[in-house]
């Protein structure tokens, strides 16, 4: 019998205290608690955020309605990005924007969810571009980036599908996944993932094929405009890098940033894969 899914959903989760404070008040609430940044950010599977109406959705945006809400628009959007901010070091944030009315708000809220759950049902749409190696500096000063490392193996899968175990790296602290992955057309994609313990990926790590060796790559992270970034560094390229976003909607507008020179669209093509660049280090 298949196990029955519980979902436990927090209106407010423990990150969102850190943007109402600077670095040292944040610093000593985490030691108050015996907690570490890192720590509490493990405590959520996924994280969804929904952009504050006052910011692209300006005309609904009201203190009517709610007797606790004080910000004008200009400091609701700051303090919008100051709560993604907040979050950003999570590796499962997603960000629900208002380029929608607030109806098609909630479902692309509720897409997301299934996708998280692991639904069947649940479709990632995804874009991949080959862009111009970027100028580091530039994007390490955004404030809105965070730099991690990647080491992914990729495991024996049936045909149609893809299997990888992944240990993420950040200032120190390592979280593993198994993540399966089913194309279902060009541009969507079902996508399951699943946490693991240290020693579970360790076992896994023995189910590769013979002689085969970890992926290593740098990861950028970067939030613009409300939508989300991943850009990879490869250490056998030094003139190049591969930008992915996963978009609600396949007609959904992509807003890239200026600094990312995009060379053409490699969104299924099978030279870029990941599986096949990891034949590459």
């Amino acid at each position: 019998m298949r196990a029955e899914k519980i979902l436990i959903v927090c209106d407010r989760g423990a990150l969102d205290n850190k943007a109402y404070m600077n670095d040292e008040e944040f610093a000593e609430v985490l030691a108050s608690v015996g907690k570490t940044e890192q720590e509490l950010l493990d405590r959520y599977d996924a994280v969804f955020h929904m952009v504050t109406a006052a910011k692209g959705a300006e005309q609904f945006y009201t203190k009517e309605n709610n007797k606790v809400r004080y910000e004008s628009v200009q400091e609701a959007v700051e303090l919008d990005a100051r709560l993604v901010a907040s979050w950003e070091k999570h590796p499962y944030l997603r960000i629900i924007d208002n380029s929608v009315d607030f109806n098609h708000k909630l479902r692309n809220l509720i897409a997301e969810i299934r996708l998280a759950l692991g639904e069947p049902e649940a479709l990632s749409i995804d874009r991949k571009f080959l862009v111009e190696y970027p100028d580091l500096d530039w994007l390490e000063k955004l404030p809105d980036c965070r730099r991690m490392e990647i080491s992914q193996m990729y495991l024996p899968a049936r045909e149609g599908e893809e299997l990888r175990i992944r240990c993420r790296e950040e200032n120190g602290s390592r979280i593993y996944y198994k993540t399966l992955k089913r194309r279902v057309s060009e541009f969507k994609r079902i996508e399951i993932e699943e946490r693991l313990t240290r020693g579970e990926y360790q076992s896994l790590m023995l189910n590769a094929e013979p002689g085969a060796q970890p992926m290593r790559k740098t990861r950028y992270c970067l939030n613009f405009e409300g939508q989300y970034f991943e850009i990879d560094l490869y250490p056998f390229w030094k003139d190049q890098a591969i930008v992915e976003i996963e978009l609600s909607d396949k007609g959904d507008e992509i807003r890239m940033p200026e600094g990312l020179k995009v060379i053409r669209e490699v969104t299924g093509d099978p030279v870029y894969k990941n599986a096949a660049l990891a034949k590459l280090h």
